[in-house]
């Protein structure tokens, strides 16, 4: 980028990094993704200077040079309600502080020249990196509703292990007293806060949340379940009161007691936070992760005369599943597996107990889902688990998966093709059926 960063100050123009890769870099994260903002010309000269660039955007334009996106500077007002209503200005006149003035939180509104690497920095968003705290940038934080989300996001995906701030800061030739002393820079800090007005900004934000597209909430709420730690993007949204706007589901757990002798971690909501974050550490796969934290949603609408007891939650949470998928835009095909988790769950973590008839309708109905053997062992491990440390002993101790697997492969429809040719239809299911229940029972007494 440094051809082109001359080539912009030679018309006239500056080129500065902005915003996440910054922010990345200071935080020894990957930087899967570099934005760039030009202040100083105008969408003309631009052209001018660059006539193989791309553009896009119909509300300011964006140039894609290299495979690298480019924006020009510009400033926004808010003219409506909603993500989607702002009147945008963008003029050579802009400054990058003006520019970053506009954007969501100050560990997102740092910039650096990419010719003389120097850092601008107008609202101290490395001193909050620092100190792993999310803060507004300004007041306009206000004027767009999806910042909720995204803060909720980056609370989620931000997590993750102490790393040397000021090894980092010096990569971008910042002096140590520019950010903060020597003292703060070396504390061990473990994971983001949001801050207490950012918060409140968040909340007042929440008559607005219903003026997003699904497709919006599915993109943040997509980047959290991916994350380390998903239960954070759930617990800022509750911190701000707005979980119940797109996520009733998870909200209604929250205060659902349950049997402490099994549940010692708390309400049916504290225990489904465990247990999503617990799956993340089993498994990439999104749709497990997300049969992981639907699999108890039926406890949130368990009338309180009955609580602790959840009798037949496992059945009532499949429309509930249904219910949050349509809300958001969950894909059908975890929409599937998450119905599976909530309806057998429970099944599975008895299966042990379970007579041989009963075991042999979990493998078959399970082994023909798309949820699998395998990704109910998971959900089913990480309900079972809780505290526990050692998630790889209790997924050990689950073992129905390799069983049924073994079951399904010996007594295959192939197999009783050849032992009775004859059967055919309905008839041929139930000897099938049958001849795997006689399976179990040959294991069992063996």
């Amino acid at each position: 980028m440094y051809e082109i960063a001359q080539k912009i100050k030679q018309a006239g123009g500056t080129l500065y990094l902005v915003g996440g890769a910054i922010r990345d870099h200071l935080l020894n994260i990957p930087i899967t993704d570099k934005d760039y903002c030009v202040t100083g010309l105008t969408k003309e000269q631009f052209q001018i200077l660059f006539p193989e660039a791309k553009i896009q955007g119909k509300d300011f334009p964006v140039f894609i040079l290299n495979q690298t996106e480019i924006a020009l500077a510009r400033k926004e007002r808010k003219v409506g309600k909603g993500h989607k209503e702002f009147e945008v200005l963008a003029s050579p006149e802009i400054t990058i502080e003006e520019d970053l003035a506009r954007r969501d939180l100050t560990i997102n509104s740092i910039a650096q020249d990419v010719l003389t690497e120097e850092i601008i920095d107008p609202f101290n968003g490395r001193e909050d990196i620092a100190k792993r705290i999310l803060r507004k940038t300004t007041d306009a934080f206000a004027e767009d509703p999806l910042r909720v989300y995204r803060v909720a996001r980056f609370m989620a995906t931000l997590h993750q292990d102490f790393v040397c701030i000021e090894r980092q800061c010096k990569n971008f030739t910042v002096q140590k007293d520019e950010i903060i002393n020597q003292e703060k820079i070396n504390q061990p800090i473990v994971n983001f806060t949001t801050e207490p007005d950012t918060l409140k900004a968040m909340e007042q934000l929440k008559p607005e949340l219903r003026t997003l597209s699904k497709e919006r909430i599915f993109t943040e709420f997509r980047k959290a379940l991916a994350s380390s730690k998903p239960s954070l993007f759930f617990e800022t949204l509750r911190q701000a009161n707005v979980l119940e706007v797109h996520f009733p589901e998870i909200a209604n757990l929250i205060g659902q007691t349950q049997p402490e002798q099994y549940h010692p971690e708390g309400d049916a909501y504290n225990h489904t936070m465990i247990v999503v974050d617990n799956t993340a550490k089993l498994t990439d796969n999104l749709a497990i992760r997300f049969s992981s934290l639907v699999h108890d949603l039926g406890k949130g609408i368990t009338p309180k005369e009955m609580l602790p007891h959840h009798y037949g939650h496992d059945e009532k949470g499949i429309k509930l599943v249904q219910s949050l998928g349509n809300r958001i835009g969950i894909p059908n095909l975890w929409m599937k597996c998450g119905k599976t988790a909530a309806k057998w769950h429970m099944k599975g973590g008895i299966f042990e107990q379970m007579t041989p008839k009963k075991r042999v309708e979990l493998i078959e109905a399970i082994g023909k889902s798309m949820l699998g053997l395998e990704g109910l062992k998971i959900v089913v491990a990480c309900d079972k688990n809780r505290y526990s440390s050692d998630l790889q002993t209790t997924l050990n101790r689950v073992q129905f998966d390799k069983l049924g697997e073994e079951c399904l492969s010996t007594i295959s429809g192939e197999r009783i093709g050849k032992k009775y040719p004859n059967l055919q239809g309905k008839a041929f299911g139930e000897k099938l059926h049958e001849e795997r229940i006689n399976w179990i029972k040959s294991i069992d007494r063996n």
